[in-house]
């Protein structure tokens, strides 16, 4: 196949551009902080009520969003498989974009006194944002040929990171010049109005992807007459087992399950760490976020033309190693300029592997109309991982203490890099024609 026009090439990265501020804003700085903020002051003192039970307030936000993708995993079957049937992943991808941004809008109105609705619209904001990634990342073996997905895959990534970081520099200035602003009376307003620019943005900017994407042809031409409740899971089924007679994929897909185990879930935690563990100050740690932010643009296209010199494998191996010694690093730190420092190093890795990931993964799959399908598999398996590494971090904090929850960081990266290893060694004996 051929890849397509650039203009439809930027239309999708634009996506990227549009519903990274939530993965920078809602996931990574202000309402992680915000949440840790409000909750760890009287009355509540770092105990919360949820559900008809009390957690320690970062373990509830872990656990809240482990259920979260709890329901992308659950949901996302179905969907995907209607989605290629019918050739309309585009309202799929529209739909669950409106969920998360409309959900993060109505942040706006979560305080200390009504901490359950705060919570269920940041699960419903994580659900439209991951469930929408699936939809996205079907279209690039769409639009992209077999030796430009790594390329147009680190473009995807670069577009976020920008986009992510004008935002994110946005609601800093309201942060930090709220005096000065009409209708904003205090910094958590400031925060709280940020919430609220960022499902306008997410909006806003994903009209141009929905504009330009194509609407790929069905796959199924009786696609009305499936049963939407079990096609789904067909389907899945009908991808394992093709993954199952695919050794090279096969053993990349459990690496790639232990590895973003600890990536995703050092990304969701790291504020929160730096504030409960480092006693870090809100501005210092948003301040440390958009500069991971901008470090990581040109990590993740130096890692992407490094793949293309010594192969995807062997670069996601050096880097999960990076990993782990980051988390060793980690464990260790006690000063917050232990902590920048490590954020630094971060970012230059975080995007990079995320985008390897995926284009490798797209490189593995076989020529197909079921792209959806194949993602699907590929997002569940990362949203079974992240909910087992969020799971395992909040219950080690809540048993001992959120430091000691690094090692099992340590210890998915551990078992992504053998496995890694693994895949390396099965490709070099089989007849890979793609650079892996």
């Amino acid at each position: 196949m051929q890849t397509a026009p650039k203009r439809v090439i930027n239309g999708w990265a634009m996506y990227d551009w549009a519903n990274s501020v939530y993965n920078l804003v809602i996931t990574t700085t202000f309402f992680p902080i915000y949440f840790t903020q409000i909750t760890k002051a009287p009355p509540l003192n770092g105990t919360v009520p949820f559900a008809g039970r009390y957690f320690v307030n970062t373990a509830l936000y872990n656990y809240a969003l482990a259920f979260a993708y709890f329901i992308v995993a659950l949901t996302l079957p179905i969907l995907t498989a209607i989605a290629d049937a019918r050739g309309n992943k585009k309202k799929y991808m529209r739909f669950f974009c409106y969920l998360g941004a409309l959900s993060c809008s109505c942040l706006f109105f979560f305080t200390e006194k009504n901490i359950s609705f705060g919570v269920i619209f940041m699960m419903l904001a994580a659900i439209g944002f991951y469930s929408s990634l699936v939809f996205y990342n079907s279209y690039l073996p769409v639009i992209a040929s077999v030796e430009d997905r790594d390329r147009i895959s680190a473009r995807g990534f670069s577009f976020g990171y920008i986009g992510s970081v004008i935002m994110q520099l946005i609601g800093f200035c309201l942060v930090l010049f709220h005096q000065q602003l009409p209708f904003i009376n205090s910094e958590a307003d400031a925060v709280r109005a940020t919430f609220l620019l960022v499902g306008i943005w997410w909006i806003g900017f994903a009209q141009i992807p929905f504009k330009r994407l194509p609407n790929p042809k069905p796959a199924n031409e009786d696609s009305f007459k499936i049963n939407v409740f079990s096609s789904g899971f067909i389907e899945l089924k009908k991808v394992f087992s093709q993954v199952k007679n695919m050794k090279v994929m096969r053993r990349f897909l459990a690496a790639f399950f232990f590895y973003n185990m600890g990536v995703q879930t050092v990304m969701l935690v790291a504020s929160n760490f730096g504030s409960k563990v480092l006693n870090l100050p809100s501005t210092n740690l948003i301040v440390t976020v958009v500069l991971i932010q901008l470090v990581a643009i040109p990590g993740a296209i130096i890692i992407s033309r490094l793949s293309m010199k010594y192969g995807n494998l062997k670069i996601l191996m050096a880097v999960v190693l990076l990993w782990v010694g980051l988390c060793v690093y980690g464990y260790f730190m006690q000063t917050a300029t232990d902590f920048y420092i490590l954020a630094m190093i971060v970012g230059l890795v975080m995007g990079g592997i995320q985008s390897l990931s995926r284009s490798t993964f797209s490189k593995l799959m076989p020529e197909t109309k079921d792209t959806a399908s194949f993602f699907s598999f590929y997002d569940i398996t990362e949203k079974v991982a992240i909910i087992i590494g969020l799971t395992t971090f909040a219950l080690i904090e809540e048993k001992i203490n959120m430091r000691s929850s690094v090692f099992s960081l340590i210890a998915f990266f551990s078992i992504g890099f053998l496995f890694l290893i693994y895949a390396f060694k099965a490709q070099k004996n089989e007849s890979i024609k793609t650079n892996l």
